[in-house]
């Protein structure tokens, strides 16, 4: 599905799988030779694990210049400028004939809460990396995303956690992509996003887990098309909003042609440009719940 390719990011070591680093490394080893890897896209680690990433990926990482490496995302501390360093001497290790493996970061996933923090990351951040400000969810990340489209940045939004407080109202999250969208600034999204529909799921994998309302990632990467298309016009934001808050999955009608939304049409091609400049990826600690939901919904008319 042209919506799909490459949109999660597989982030297995943090909540709530909270995975050990040999086990996410293995889990994603083998979604590399998933029937749905098409859906695969980068391993999320922070750069304070690389040496431990190094030492679990060693026997299973490609190797020889012809291989295709693994594609990382890094979460950078506070000190960005010494993470950086760090990133670059991974790159430097994991070139492609190298003993160990061959791997690539390409991008750097950076919390800032101010313009000043985010004009300072991209000074001292080099050109090779692609970097993606996570911004606190309030009135004032309007601002923080015009900063960003200045720098050259791309944003990130977490759209939940484990506690139903953890997990933005949709109109905040219909207004970050409705900016995003007028500032030309791409953004991915964390959190909250296993299942493909907005419904109520469970939050943790306990044994008695707490249940809360969760977005759809086929919600938010349908909104976020339709809010990049330039032919769509939404000027208050009630079809995103609409889009966000859908629960009914007979909703979405996916073709050879596009998507067909409740009388919106958007084609393939713009859903195809969308994913490509726009609406990146989401992190998710599961990679088959998000596959598992979507294959049980047959979308396709």
């Amino acid at each position: 599905m042209t919506l799909l390719t490459g949109v999660v990011d597989y982030a297995g070591l943090f909540p709530p799988a909270n995975l050990y680093m040999q086990t996410a490394v293995r889990a994603y080893a083998d979604y590399l030779h998933d029937p749905a890897r098409f859906m695969l896209g980068r391993f999320v680690v922070p750069i304070a694990r690389l040496a431990e990433f190094d030492e679990a990926s060693k026997v299973l990482l490609p190797r020889g210049g012809q291989s295709k490496p693994w594609i990382l995302t890094a979460l950078a501390g506070p000190d960005i400028i010494a993470d950086t360093q760090q990133a670059l001497k991974f790159n430097c290790r994991h070139w492609g004939d190298s003993e160990i493996g061959h791997a690539l970061i390409d991008s750097l996933e950076i919390s800032v809460s101010s313009a000043d923090e985010i004009a300072t990351a991209m000074r001292v951040v080099p050109k090779q990396f692609r970097p993606f400000f996570e911004i606190p969810n309030h009135t004032d990340s309007d601002f923080l995303i015009a900063a960003i489209g200045r720098a050259g940045g791309c944003a990130k939004i977490r759209t939940g956690g484990v506690t139903q407080k953890a997990f933005p109202a949709a109109a905040d999250v219909a207004r970050f992509i409705q900016c995003c969208a007028s500032h030309g600034v791409p953004f991915k999204a964390t959190a909250g996003l296993h299942h493909p529909i907005r419904g109520e799921y469970r939050l943790t994998y306990d044994e008695q887990p707490p249940v809360g309302t969760m977005y759809g990632y086929l919600n938010i990467f349908v909104a976020a098309a339709f809010a990049w298309d330039t032919a769509v016009s939404d000027g208050d934001g009630r079809l995103l909003l609409q889009i966000l808050e859908e629960r009914d999955a007979s909703s979405f009608v996916f073709n050879d042609f596009g998507c067909n939304y409740r009388g919106h049409s958007i084609s393939t091609v713009t859903l195809h440009d969308a994913r490509r400049a726009f609406a990146i990826s989401f992190g998710s600690c599961s990679f088959r719940e998000p596959v598992d939901d979507l294959i049980a919904l047959a979308l396709h008319d």
